[in-house]
């Protein structure tokens, strides 16, 4: 576990849900089951959770995290990402947040990292942003060239290329994880049982993200939370590290795959109550 610099309120505030998923983040107090909300989030308006997926995926890749959130009694929408690029993807995330009523934590997994980045630029509601095992770019940094920054991820090899129709009608490139290399690629810590219907239904990243360049990153001015994956074989672990002592965010590692929604929900879940926490 690792702790950065930010202000010493959302230090403690940070830590409070830690400990439900073995997590230290700070001063670490003892949190509230995740099964159970606490008496002040019963009484309290809380904000809306928002949770957007990656590449390879569809919202449904949150469903264990979306579960135990809905039954300690957080409201959350788990948005699509059209996965066609980011500036198109974060248009049609913020557009989604300027639906919601209220106060939003937005959360982000893998390539969703990069898109809740740019979106909450354009959504006024968003308080807090948590990134899971994700890209956080700056303004002006290209995906591909940020991915390629620290060395180990071991998704390019795996990827297949499709042709496919472009969203202005021209040639395009989809992408997806061989299916003899998705589980020990992207998910060697969940039973195979699971990554093979995660497999079957994952849903294609264009190429043209890795020559996206964010034009916002929402972090420099709102609070973050990051979980790094220390066995990430997608984005590096270092890259994680990297990333979010840039950001200056309260972090907490947990020993996963590049999918901890499925191998550590706990943790996952543990780490956005914390940031809802503070809103």
């Amino acid at each position: 576990m690792t702790t950065h610099s930010a202000p010493s309120r959302r230090t403690a505030l940070a830590a409070a849900a830690a400990g439900a998923a073995g997590l230290t983040v700070g001063t670490a107090t003892p949190a509230a089951s995740a099964d159970t909300a606490s008496a002040t989030e019963r009484e309290g308006a809380q904000p809306t959770i928002v949770l957007v997926h990656g590449a390879f995926a569809d919202a449904s890749s949150w469903d264990p995290v979306t579960e135990r959130l809905q039954r300690a009694g957080h409201q959350v929408i788990a948005a699509p990402n059209p996965l066609r690029g980011l500036a198109h993807d974060a248009a049609q995330v913020a557009a989604r947040l300027t639906a919601v009523t209220g106060p939003v934590v937005l959360v982000g997994h893998s390539y969703g990292g990069a898109v809740i980045t740019q979106a909450a630029a354009a959504a006024a509601n968003v308080k807090a942003l948590v990134y899971i095992s994700a890209f956080m770019p700056d303004a002006g940094e290209v995906l591909g060239e940020l991915a390629g920054r620290f060395p180990g991820s071991e998704l390019e090899p795996a990827l297949t290329q499709v042709p496919v129709p472009g969203l202005d009608g021209g040639p395009a490139v989809d992408l997806y994880i061989r299916s003899d290399r998705y589980h020990d690629v992207f998910a060697q810590d969940v039973p195979q049982s699971v990554t093979r219907i995660l497999e079957a239904g994952q849903r294609p990243l264009n190429a043209s993200v890795f020559a996206d360049r964010c034009t916002a990153a929402a972090w420099r001015t709102l609070p973050s939370w990051s979980l790094i994956s220390g066995r990430d074989r997608g984005i590096p672990a270092e890259l994680q590290r990297f990333q979010a002592r840039r950001a200056g965010s309260r972090t907490a590692e947990v020993s996963s795959s590049h999918l901890p929604m499925h191998s550590r929900p706990d943790a996952v879940v543990s780490l956005i109550r914390s940031a809802a926490r503070t809103v």
